[in-house]
């Protein structure tokens, strides 16, 4: 049962973003406090990521555990009303990112995804240092065809 009538809850879920949300705008804090300079939703690049380091070929999504079916708990949580409409849903969207990232790999570009639950942690500082660093390693540069 839901405990929102069904005026508020259409009212609470139209405030639902799919950019500039405070996991996003946090990981772009932290990006930019480790000196990396991004683009923010490449509209050109497959799945349209969250940010683009272009230098290293890097693209980022920060995704909602509930949206994308993460395996945490906030994932792991299931609605009790229109439960056939969000399996479809959530279903979609892990389908979709699969798609996404195979296309942006297939391009030559390597992906991040960056989970909600991680945000409020230093696994985000770590996973943006280290995904640079595998770029730098590989020989990706800004001199390549971005």
């Amino acid at each position: 049962m839901d405990k929102f009538d069904k005026a508020t809850r259409s009212h609470v879920m139209s405030k639902v973003r799919s950019k500039d949300t405070m996991p996003e705008k946090n990981v772009r804090s932290v990006a930019y406090s480790l000196g990396l300079r991004f683009r923010l939703h490449r509209k050109d690049l497959p799945g349209t990521p969250d940010l683009v380091f272009p230098k290293w070929r890097l693209a980022v999504f920060v995704h909602g555990c509930f949206w994308h079916g993460h395996d945490c708990p906030h994932g792991k949580q299931k609605p009790m009303t229109n439960v056939e409409f969000w399996q479809h849903k959530i279903g979609g969207n892990i389908r979709r990112d699969i798609e996404v990232q195979e296309a942006l790999v297939k391009l030559g570009w390597h992906v991040l995804v960056i989970w909600e639950c991680q945000v409020k942690t230093d696994a985000v500082a770590n996973a943006l240092a280290n995904a640079i660093e595998v770029q730098k390693l590989s020989g990706f540069s800004h001199f390549q065809n971005c």
